[in-house]
C-alpha cells in the first residue's frame, strides 16, 4: 500500500496551517473526501461489530464502509475477518448490503454468482466445474478468502485493511487498558439507533468533541446544574439560559451533581442510567466533611462504592469503581480514532459510530450499553432501528444535536465563510483530530501517527496540542 509519495509527504488539499482555523472546504470538497477514501480509511482501525452479535461458532456479521465489505466471523479458533469478495469474479460471498448477518457453521459461505464455496476459516472448498479452468488459475494458495486484520477490544471487533499498521492497542495506548478496567467489555446493548445525517462525517463527530455548545443547544442540562456548567465556562453567557446557581453549600453542590446526572439520563439513557441516578439520589443527605473539596471527594468515593456494591448485588459484573478510579482517573468521554467514541462516566455507556456516505452525508449510529445480571442478558441486537434524522423518537440530546448539524453543513458553503474559528483551550480536540487526519493524508509515518492518536485520549474540552506531526 502506497503511504507516501516518492518517499516524501503528499500534498494535502485544504491543509490546516493555523491549528485554530479549520478550512470549511474540508467538510464538502470532493478532492478532500477522495483523499480520505484513498489514504485515511484504508489505514485506520474501524469498529466493525459488537462481540455479542457473534456468540456462536459460525456466526458472522458483514461490516461495510466507503465501498469495502468485510465479514467478521467467529470460528472454532476465535474471531477472524475476511474481505467479502469471491476469488472468482468478486461478488460478495455473504450479504452484500453492508448489514447482513447469519451463521455459516453448516453451509460455509457460498457465492451467489457461480456457487464457489468457502468454509468459516476462509478456505476455498469447492469450485463449480473446476475442470474448465487452467491449473495456474486455480492455484490453491490464491483461492482462499483474503484475511483482514481484526482485534477485539471493549466488547467489539475492530478491523484494519492495512497489514502494516500498528496494532489497535499500540495505536490507542493506555486508553485501551483503562476503559477495559472500567468494565467496558461486559456491557451489552439495550438499544441501537441509526440515521442518515445530511452532513460530513467529521462535522458530525465534532458536535461531540466539546461541551461549549451545551448552554445553547442543551439548555435543560444547564438549567439542571447551573453551578456545574458555570464552573466550566464562567458566567459570561450573554443572557442565554439559566445562569444563576442553586447555592454554594455542599448540599447544593451535590444536588446539582445529581440533577446533572438525571438530566443526562433523561436525555441520553445509556450515558447515565436511571439505576445510577437512583443510587446517587439516595446519597444526597449522607454525612460529609465540612470543607467543600473534602466533602465532594468523600461523596464521590461513597457514590462509587455504592454503585459497585448495589449493582454487584443485582448480579452485574461491576469492577470496584474506587479501585479503578485510583489507578486511572476516568474520562467521561473518549474518542477511538477515527469514527467511534464512548461516553462512559460511571458504569454504563453511550457509544457512537459514524461512517461517511459521501462528502456531505454520513450514517450515524448510537448504542446504549449497560450491565445485566449474569444469565439475564437480552438477545443481541442485530440491526439498528433506522429513523429520519429529525425524528422525535431519538433521545432528546441527539435530537438537539441533529437539529444543528445539517444547518452547520449548509453553512460551510456560505460565501466568505472560509474557516471554522476554534476556542484554543476548549475546542482543541477538533483541531487535534483534524490534524491527525492531515497526517494520514500526507503519508506521515505510522509510529508518529500512533503517537499523535494517543494524545487524543482525555482531550475532550481540552486545548490544542503539539502533535509532533
Amino acid at each position: 500500500m502506497l503511504k507516501s509519495n516518492n518517499g516524501g509527504l503528499r500534498e494535502v488539499p485544504f491543509r490546516i496551517d493555523d491549528p485554530e482555523m479549520i478550512p470549511t472546504a474540508r467538510y464538502h470538497d470532493e478532492e478532500f473526501y477522495q483523499a480520505e477514501l484513498d489514504h485515511l480509511w484504508p489505514r485506520v482501525w474501524q469498529m466493525a461489530c459488537r462481540l455479542e452479535q457473534i456468540p456462536n461458532v459460525g456466526d458472522w456479521v458483514e461490516y461495510s464502509n466507503v465501498g469495502k465489505s468485510v465479514i467478521v466471523v467467529r470460528t472454532k479458533d476465535g474471531i477472524r475477518a475476511f474481505h467479502n469478495h469471491c476469488r472468482h469474479r468478486g461478488v460478495p460471498v455473504a450479504g452484500g448490503d453492508g448489514k447482513s448477518h447469519g451463521n455459516c457453521a453448516k453451509t460455509g459461505f457460498i457465492c451467489p454468482f457461480h456457487g464457489w464455496r468457502y468454509n468459516m476459516e476462509g478456505k476455498n472448498t469447492f469450485v463449480y466445474a473446476s475442470h474448465m479452468f487452467s491449473d495456474e488459475v486455480l492455484n490453491p494458495d490464491a483461492l482462499n478468502l483474503i484475511p483482514c486484520r481484526a482485534e477485539i477490544w471493549g466488547g467489539a471487533v475492530f478491523i484494519n485493511h492495512d497489514e502494516d499498521a500498528p496494532s489497535f492497542r499500540e495505536t490507542m495506548g493506555p486508553l485501551a487498558d483503562r476503559m477495559e478496567e472500567q468494565g467496558l467489555s461486559e456491557l451489552r446493548a439495550e438499544w441501537w439507533y441509526g440515521t442518515v445525517l445530511p452532513a460530513n462525517w467529521k462535522l458530525a463527530m465534532e458536535a461531540f468533541q466539546e461541551s461549549y455548545h451545551v448552554l445553547r443547544t442543551h439548555p435543560q442540562l444547564h438549567h439542571a446544574a447551573p453551578d456545574y456548567w458555570n464552573s466550566r465556562f464562567g458566567k459570561n453567557t450573554g443572557g442565554l439560559g439559566a445562569t444563576e446557581g442553586r447555592g454554594t453549600t455542599v448540599r447544593d453542590m451535590i444536588k446539582s451533581l445529581v440533577d446533572n446526572y438525571e438530566s443526562l439520563s433523561t436525555g441520553m439513557a445509556g450515558l447515565v442510567h436511571q439505576k445510577e441516578v437512583d443510587i446517587g439520589r439516595s446519597l444526597q443527605d449522607i454525612e460529609l466533611p465540612e470543607g467543600p473539596e473534602e466533602a465532594i471527594g468523600a461523596w464521590f468515593h461513597r457514590f462509587r462504592a455504592e454503585l459497585t456494591e448495589q449493582l454487584r448485588a443485582r448480579g452485574e459484573d461491576i469492577p470496584d469503581l474506587n479501585e479503578t478510579a485510583e489507578r486511572h482517573a476516568p474520562n467521561a468521554l473518549d474518542f477511538i480514532f477515527p469514527h467511534y467514541f464512548l461516553l462512559f462516566p460511571l458504569t454504563t455507556a453511550t457509544a457512537y459510530r459514524i461512517r461517511p456516505l459521501g462528502p456531505e452525508s454520513c450514517y450515524y449510529e448510537i448504542w446504549s450499553l449497560t450491565h445485566y445480571p449474569k444469565g439475564e442478558e437480552p438477545e443481541p441486537l442485530m440491526a439498528p432501528i433506522d429513523l429520519p434524522h429529525d425524528s422525535k423518537d431519538f433521545p432528546l440530546i441527539p435530537q438537539q444535536d441533529y437539529a444543528n448539524i445539517p444547518l452547520q453543513q449548509a453553512g460551510t458553503h456560505s460565501t466568505g465563510f472560509e474557516y471554522m474559528r476554534l476556542a484554543k483551550d476548549v475546542e482543541g480536540l477538533i483541531s487535534n483530530y483534524q490534524r491527525v487526519i492531515d497526517g494520514y493524508l500526507a503519508g506521515v509515518a505510522d509510529d508518529k501517527l500512533a503517537a499523535a492518536t494517543r494524545k487524543l485520549s482525555g482531550n475532550f474540552d481540552g486545548p490544542i496540542l503539539d502533535l509532533e506531526l
